[in-house]
């Protein structure tokens, strides 16, 4: 009976609970700063597997400060158990590890523009697999107002992609190691993320206690890629933190601040909802880079604000309305 009502009260609270604006806003805020800080402070020396790495211990350190603080930490490991945990983070942790391969795969072979644009689809599975998942259906209006939503994503990639050339030209390479293998990336992340709403609305999984357990996770399977890969033979040949210094972690800090962000507005507002807020990132990235880099924002991002601007207005305002059967 309560995951019933708490299914049928999400799109009521993710309307007017306040923390669900603060937890949006503020990884609005990171990740559209994440690319200027990670640029201004980590050096081009630094090995890509020893920043992710620590971003991963990072995020652990936090989330268990976090649920120290306000008292949950005795009592979720009390009630942990392992079989739980790999059924609430083990799977999407899997998912997203393969994502990001995937997504390794596609960069190396699409040209910048042509990868985003396909990328910004995993917006559409999000809904999709929620709709699967959590039977959460979206009204007229919120398809609607995705459909702006990718239409503005379009226009940022076209304004930031479209000077950067192709990997390949060989269009059999582009379709077998670029094209699908995003696609194949967009459903996995759209299927990882409505995962990671059902074991924290359904399931009732903290949010704390996921981003702890797949950040292990993750973390595992980044090590055993080491053993093969070209940044595991650059940090046995020059050492973990070669390239380091002080500033290197500000970045790290910020984008493990980001993951737990990325976990609570999930657990309170949806996967759908991260989709707005990764497109409305990109137009905080043109304006920071107005700020400090005197880089103007293209007329692209100036013509996407108020589609993003209208797109999460429509979403909020418009919620699908269950229709009440007389008993």
């Amino acid at each position: 009976m309560a995951t019933t009502k708490r299914k049928g009260g999400a799109s009521g609270s993710e309307r007017t609970n306040p923390r669900v604006w603060l937890y949006s806003i503020l990884l609005t805020l990171q990740y559209g700063a994440q690319p200027l800080i990670s640029k201004r402070f980590t050096g081009r020396e630094v090995i890509v597997t020893t920043s992710v790495l620590t971003c991963e211990v990072a995020k652990v350190v936090c989330a268990l400060i976090l649920m120290v603080r306000d008292g949950s930490l005795k009592k979720v490991f009390s009630q942990w158990t392992l079989v739980g945990s790999l059924t609430a983070s083990g799977l999407p942790a899997a998912i997203y590890a393969l994502q990001n391969s995937l997504l390794q795969i596609s960069y190396k072979n699409l040209d910048s523009l042509t990868f985003s644009i396909l990328n910004q689809t995993k917006v559409f599975f999000t809904a999709f697999f929620t709709y699967i998942i959590l039977r959460q259906k979206q009204s007229i209006q919120q398809i609607g107002a995705l459909f702006l939503l990718i239409m503005a994503a379009v226009l940022l990639s076209i304004g930031e992609g479209s000077s950067k050339g192709s990997g390949s030209s060989d269009p059999e390479q582009i379709l077998f190691y670029g094209i699908i293998p995003v696609l194949v990336a967009s459903v996995l992340s759209g299927l990882a993320s409505a995962l990671c709403q059902w074991a924290s609305q359904v399931k009732k999984h903290s949010s704390y206690l996921m981003t702890v357990e797949m950040s292990i996770v993750g973390s595992l399977c980044l090590l055993a890629s080491t053993t093969k890969s070209p940044d595991g033979e650059a940090i046995r040949q020059h050492g973990y933190f070669y390239g380091w210094t002080p500033l290197t972690m500000i970045p790290v800090v910020a984008n493990a601040l980001g993951g737990i962000l990325v976990g609570l507005v999930t657990s309170y507002a949806g996967g759908v909802r991260k989709g707005f807020v990764i497109v409305s990132a990109l137009l905080v990235t043109a304006l920071l880079q107005f700020l400090f880099e005197g880089k103007p924002p293209s007329i692209y991002s100036l013509v996407a604000l108020p589609l993003v601007m209208s797109s999460i207005s429509i979403y909020q305002k418009y919620p699908y309305q269950v229709k009440k059967k007389e008993s």
